[in-house]
């Protein structure tokens, strides 16, 4: 039996699919999943599971390099912008506005994973990234400059 993580057999299996750059989505009770869309569905009820709990418990099992959210979630649902901020602090941030996180973000993501959320403008996008030290710390290895920061 696993010990500790993500108990989800599809969620897990998920996430050890993804590599550098792929992009995950977790997304709000409503939001318009493609039919082509490789979909796993979290949701129970109204907010089970929550936003919040399903993108810390992924934050625990992914290197995120990038998070992606409609512009609305900065100037109208702050708290959760600023639990973002704070839950990937070394992520580079970016916006698109809702439109485009229904379609063009929806249909660049590997994976979408819907909880069970009722939070206004709850869909995250999360960039998969690397771990710069493991990858870049041995001996003779010379890290390029956009990653000599995170060493």
């Amino acid at each position: 039996m696993k010990k500790h993580g993500i108990l989800n057999a599809e969620l897990s299996g998920a996430l050890a699919t993804l590599g550098h750059t792929d992009l995950i989505l977790v997304v709000d009770a409503g939001f318009p999943i493609p039919r082509d869309a490789h979909r796993i569905d979290l949701a129970l009820a109204e907010n089970l599971p929550d936003l919040r709990t399903v993108l810390g418990l992924i934050a625990g099992e992914l290197v995120v390099e990038g998070v992606v959210r409609a512009d609305d979630v900065v100037s109208n649902n702050p708290r959760l912008d600023e639990w973002l901020q704070s839950t990937f602090a070394d992520a580079e941030f970016s916006t698109r506005t809702h439109a485009e996180m229904l379609s063009d973000v929806a249909a660049q993501a590997k994976v979408i994973v819907r909880t069970g959320a009722f939070e206004p403008w709850g869909n995250i996008g999360l960039v998969c990234g690397v771990d710069v030290p493991r990858w870049f710390g041995g001996d003779g290895v010379i890290a390029p400059d956009y990653y000599a920061d995170r060493l």
